[in-house]
């Protein structure tokens, strides 16, 4: 099977899926792709070990390892989605909520990996080394910007609670990415230091945030100049994917600057560069876009199954670390959030 076959495939089980979803389930659209390819994995599965002819589960292993997955959507899809999701984000919601957002996507990412680490660790029985567990926790300490948007999009939250939730989604992936680096290192044998880790924090959070600020104000001077929407729309993707990629040529945040150039262009470009024609269909399009991405992205998160081997013992494991990513993630977060209710306490 082709890229390009496989792809529609993807398509063809999202509108299979979504129309049974929307005649029937009524669940988040998010949720119910993710069920449904979760059901079918189990499916392929038991087929898979009932006839000895079929050989469902190997076929979908090179087809992952053909295509390249994991590289495809973070060095390709994953630009796309963060500049999507960050376009609808209330700047001024966001900016009443900044010491918030700024303490979650930093101190409770950092907590998150710590405690998960230590306590995945300790749920394998000390077996797998604890550095690894550390790289675990950072893999899992950040929300995912994707499926929050996806399920907060009518969740009906007031605009400070979706800032603050929408905002930490979108700025915590630069410091795990920089914390799981660290921990990857230190599981190979590396040295390092935390104020090398927070030496790396700077250069790419920060060097990832002027990139987006340069970015999007080029993007928003030659919005300017325009006045045709196809035209628009073309900058809008340039804007994403040079932004993108520049920032892995500077070594320097990539999602960051993409969340900085979305926000910029959904709070200034949007308002001031743009007809209300342009706008609509600047909007409409990454509507669409942020769609057909997440119902990609959440269809593969349900066949991920097929890449793993059951037993009783991972079952037991994974159990118990979902169990410990909830604790993890509810002192994450009610930490740093009491720590910036003290700081406004007069």
């Amino acid at each position: 099977m082709s890229s390009f076959d496989f792809v529609a495939a993807l398509l063809l089980l999202a509108a299979i899926l979504g129309i049974v979803n929307h005649r029937y389930l009524h669940l988040p659209r998010t949720i119910a792709l993710m069920a449904g390819s979760l059901i079918l994995s189990v499916i392929v599965i038991f087929v898979d070990r009932s006839v000895d002819v079929v050989e469902l589960r190997e076929w979908w292993e090179d087809l992952v390892a053909s295509t390249d997955l994991p590289h495809v959507f973070l060095d390709g899809l994953l630009a796309f989605m963060l500049f999507a999701g960050s376009l609808h984000v209330d700047m001024d919601s966001l900016s009443a909520q900044k010491w918030t957002v700024l303490s979650l996507a930093t101190l409770g990412v950092l907590l998150a990996t710590a405690l998960y680490g230590f306590g995945i660790w300790l749920v394998f029985a000390r077996t797998v080394p604890l550095p690894w567990c550390f790289a675990l926790g950072a893999l899992l300490a950040p929300t995912d910007p994707i499926a929050v948007g996806g399920l907060l999009k009518d969740a009906g939250l007031p605009p400070g609670l979706l800032a603050v939730v929408s905002g930490e989604s979108l700025f915590n992936d630069g410091v795990a990415v920089v914390v799981f680096a660290a921990a990857l290192g230190w599981a190979n044998g590396q040295t390092t230091t935390a104020a090398a880790i927070g030496l790396d924090l700077l250069i790419q959070g920060g060097g990832g945030c002027a990139l987006g600020l340069a970015t999007g104000y080029l993007a928003y001077r030659a919005l300017r100049l325009a006045n045709e929407p196809a035209l628009e729309l073309t900058i809008t993707l340039a804007l994403v994917t040079v932004t993108y990629s520049v920032a892995a040529a500077l070594h320097v945040s990539g999602p960051l600057a993409v969340v900085v150039a979305g926000l910029l262009t959904g709070h200034r470009s949007t308002r001031f560069a743009m007809t209300k024609i342009s706008r609509e269909q600047v909007i409409l399009f990454w509507d669409l876009m942020d769609e057909l991405l997440n119902a990609v992205l959440f269809l593969l998160i349900g066949f991920a199954l097929l890449s793993v081997e059951i037993s009783y013992a991972l079952l037991v494991a994974a159990g118990a670390g979902i169990a410990l990513a909830l604790v993890t993630r509810l002192i994450s977060v009610a930490v740093p959030a009491m720590l910036v209710h003290a700081r406004r306490l007069p």
